[in-house]
């Protein structure tokens, strides 16, 4: 009977830790995506939150505030060479990617210390690279998840 018993707990403890080992979906799933532009490498890591019903941006994500620009860990995005971003040069290396939506304008934000969990503890303007500015426009059909992409890629 003991030796069915121990079989028995034996048995449960090490399904418990294949159940645990199964890796399951995540709801902000992560991307990571890499371009060549021109001579310069681009990498851009970050996780994708879903619409599921909900109105983001002036609602969940209000207008005029920092936004970390995805789901989960900062968005980062690295360069290999400095790059001209709206004409202003932006250094190479590794930045934390923030946003401030509104309604007609985002305001970019290209962040130093890339090291953080979401918007910094302390927001520290003298860690800001670069901001930019960029238009709003209107999409025709409707986006379910979030989705960063390089377009209209130029060499100097």
């Amino acid at each position: 009977m003991k030796k069915i018993t121990f079989l028995l707990i034996g048995f449960l403890l090490l399904s418990v830790n294949i159940e645990a080992q199964i890796k399951t979906p995540q709801p902000s799933p992560h991307a990571k995506v890499e371009q060549v532009a021109g001579l310069t490498d681009i990498t851009l890591e970050y996780s994708r939150p879903s619409k599921r019903g909900r109105i983001i941006f002036g609602d969940l994500v209000p207008y005029g505030k920092h936004w970390r620009t995805g789901a989960n860990a900062n968005t980062k995005i690295t360069f290999s060479t400095d790059v001209s971003i709206n004409g202003k040069t932006l250094k190479k290396g590794t930045y934390a990617l923030y946003t401030v939506p509104n309604q007609q304008k985002w305001e970019v934000i290209f962040y130093k210390d890339h090291n953080n969990w979401g918007l910094p503890k302390k927001w520290d303007n003298g860690k800001i690279a670069l901001s930019v500015s960029a238009d709003v426009h209107k999409m025709t059909e409707s986006v379910e998840t979030f989705t960063i992409s390089f377009d209209d890629l130029s060499d100097p």
